[in-house]
């Protein structure tokens, strides 16, 4: 059975390569590593990208923090023990282009000093424009990464991660989703094992998602109006990951390191009031709920 020791390498592995492709596919924009240590024990490798030919900000961080556990993470985890273990790679990429998507990944394992264990973790992609046909495609290879592990996991995982990436407030899904998971331990069905491999295909999976949606929607040529969209829509972005988000306000809430947590806002956003829309735009919004049947959908 894996131990901590092996999932750590595995996951700085796959940031290690995440950053490599990412590299490649901006073409001209270079990461820069901020190496963090956490005084309850632990910490991490923030890793941040930025005014790019693709990437106007971006960030793929790993950690490793572990220690005693919280009144107030015991609180909210509804963790049974004295003392925690957890790792893992977390991404978000803000494009410069207004035609191609934010994309958001994390891989995590965590582990309790009773021996209980879990992984999580999910891609989802919010289009500033949503491409049927792109979304049919970032699915497509979504169900094919679960299909090899599990042919219940697409399907599950889909619904969670639409529950899950959903505004209240605004009665509007985060973007197109993706998968989210959580919780997962081995059982008859898979192992220990195979849960750690699933996690690695998946950040392996995400450079290539990225590059079908980037390649070619990157070189479309954007207007004035289409920039204030896109900053429009990152306002949204900003919402559920201040307002929802359990990762961020967990993390903000226990003390955990603000710059590293807040790495996943974009460098401009906009918030406008009352604001008219353009038919396109109008066709976006309605895309933007649950349940929607990407594999399926009918493309032009």
């Amino acid at each position: 059975m894996c131990n901590k020791e092996q999932i750590v390498a595995a996951f700085k592995n796959l940031q290690d390569h995440i950053c490599s492709e990412l590299e490649a596919l901006d073409g001209s924009a270079k990461f820069q590593e901020d190496l963090w240590q956490r005084e309850e024990g632990g910490g991490g490798r923030t890793r941040i990208i930025s005014h790019g030919s693709l990437i106007e900000k971006g960030g793929v961080n790993f950690s490793e923090v572990y220690g005693p556990v919280s009144e107030l993470m015991r609180k909210q985890l509804q963790l049974d023990g004295e003392s925690f273990y957890a790792t893992g790679v977390s991404i978000v990429l803000h494009p410069n282009n207004p035609h191609v998507p934010i994309i958001h990944m994390n891989v995590r394992y965590f582990e309790m000093d009773t021996g209980v264990y879990w992984f999580g973790g999910g891609i989802d992609l919010t289009p500033h424009y949503v491409v049927p046909e792109y979304a049919q495609k970032f699915h497509e290879g979504l169900q094919n990464v679960c299909n090899q592990y599990h042919p219940e996991f697409y399907l599950d995982f889909k619904q969670w991660a639409d529950d899950y990436f959903f505004i209240p407030h605004r009665n509007e899904t985060r973007g197109i989703g993706g998968i989210f998971y959580d919780h997962l331990k081995a059982n008859e069905s898979i192992s220990k094992e195979q849960l750690l491999d699933f996690s690695i295909d998946l950040g392996k999976l995400f450079p290539k998602l990225y590059s079908q949606q980037a390649l070619t929607l990157r070189h479309l040529p954007f207007t004035d109006e289409e920039l204030a969209w896109r900053n429009y829509r990152r306002g949204r972005y900003v919402e559920f990951n201040l307002v929802y988000d359990r990762g961020t306000t967990f993390g903000l809430k226990t003390g955990g390191r603000t710059e590293s947590i807040l790495m996943s806002l974009p460098e401009n956003a906009s918030w406008i009031y009352n604001r008219a829309h353009s038919t396109r735009e109008l066709e976006t919004i309605a895309w933007l709920r649950k349940g929607v049947d990407w594999i399926n959908i009918q493309t032009s």
